[in-house]
């Protein structure tokens, strides 16, 4: 085979409609364009999703979700991959030299799937609390740099919220205690005190002059 007997696979290209060449032809006339109209026209032309000018139907549905640009630049590591690794240090170098993430990749995320028993130190790479868990277990260590990168304000908001929380649930368990234990004390009579019995009796006039 020569490259001058190379050719479309048949029936892979139709013959073009040649327009306007007459009545007979079935695109004589108006060539397929029809009546009148701003398509009609040389030249006519709009845009996709274009209605008329009413509300198009891209922008009259809801919004929803979010479309991360650097989603694919972050990857998934499981347990079960660090345990093949000879490297007792993992950081995202490591990974990438391993062929285990992307060389594109600029973060990746170490989640709680399959089994580490070996002893590993992960330094800049995300963690999920389980795969955290896992990975002290084994007597290994994460440091928390990146965690507390991501949990950021987020974090100390949540944490303030549940306080405030805890708080209000204390007080408003408390405040009828408090108001049980007043009424019974403002209904209980008050006695005489009773005098000590180890007190000492007081002297007389005549005891104080001998």
């Amino acid at each position: 085979m020569r490259l001058n007997d190379l050719k479309p696979a048949p029936g892979s290209k139709g013959a073009r409609h040649r327009v306007g060449r007459g009545i007979g032809s079935g695109w004589g006339k108006t060539a397929g364009r029809g009546h009148k109209g701003q398509k009609a026209r040389a030249g006519g032309f709009h845009k996709v999703g274009f209605e008329g000018g009413q509300m198009p139907l891209h922008r009259r549905l809801p919004k929803r979700g979010f479309t991360s640009l650097s989603r694919r630049f972050v990857e998934v590591v499981r347990l079960g991959e660090l345990q093949k690794l000879g490297a007792d240090e993992i950081d995202l170098m490591v990974l990438k030299q391993a062929g285990v993430i992307s060389a594109l990749a600029i973060d990746a995320r170490i989640i709680k799937s399959g089994e580490l028993s070996r002893r590993v130190a992960v330094r800049g790479v995300g963690v999920t609390r389980g795969a955290k868990a896992a990975i002290e277990a084994a007597g290994g260590s994460v440091a928390i740099a990146v965690e507390q990168k991501k949990a950021g304000k987020k974090q100390a908001r949540l944490d303030e919220r549940r306080k405030a929380r805890e708080a209000a649930i204390a007080a408003v368990t408390k405040a009828p205690a408090e108001k049980k234990a007043a009424a019974a004390k403002a209904a209980k009579p008050e006695g005489k005190a009773k005098p000590d019995a180890k007190a000492a009796p007081k002297k007389t006039a005549k005891q104080a002059s001998k």
